[in-house]
């Protein structure tokens, strides 16, 4: 399972940088369509929203397994290792509510775009549940990350890239 879901992260992560990508063209268009006079792309702003939007959302489970998210280490690194064993895993089942809860919401709100045929309010009525659909598979990915990182807490296995691995921070 560790490999698959790895894989699904990785995944998802290749998704955020296209989404990057995307947004930047977008903006490169609009700006470049409105130096021609009289000419305009209507609802470029609303796919480099959506562009960003589906960036952020993608590179959740990843920005959790390397530990980009903020922790409060200061209080995690002045504890007993028994506590600080009891505080991340309470902090983990916290996290598991809050993103089932959240992949749930998104999930909805798709399903709920869809049914009722929501549209974006710009100039090219953009079906809602199509942009949503990055937010959504970003949740549930935020969500199965942090149930992998819980069991490898339980398990005793590491979850959480190295601070130092691959580039140095302060936390």
């Amino acid at each position: 399972m560790d490999h698959f879901a790895r894989l699904f992260y990785r995944v998802l992560l290749v998704l955020a940088c296209v989404s990057m990508v995307a947004a930047l063209l977008a903006i490169t268009l609009n700006i470049a369509t409105r130096l021609v006079d009289g000419w305009s792309i209507s609802g470029l702003d609303g796919y480099a929203g959506y562009s960003i939007a589906a960036a952020f959302f993608l590179a959740l489970p990843s920005a959790l397994m390397h530990g980009d998210h903020i922790r409060v280490t200061s209080v995690l690194d002045h504890v007993p290792q028994r506590v600080r064993a009891w505080l991340v895993t309470w902090g983990l089942v916290v996290g598991l509510l809050i993103s089932v809860y959240l992949a749930w919401f998104s999930c909805r709100l798709v399903w709920m775009s869809h049914l009722y045929h929501d549209v974006a309010p710009t100039g090219d009525a953009t079906p809602m549940w199509i942009p949503q659909l990055s937010m959504a598979l970003g949740t549930v990915g935020f969500a199965v990350a942090f149930l992998h990182a819980l069991v490898s807490q339980l398990r005793g296995q590491a979850f959480f890239h190295a601070s130092g691995e691959s580039t140095t921070r302060s936390e």
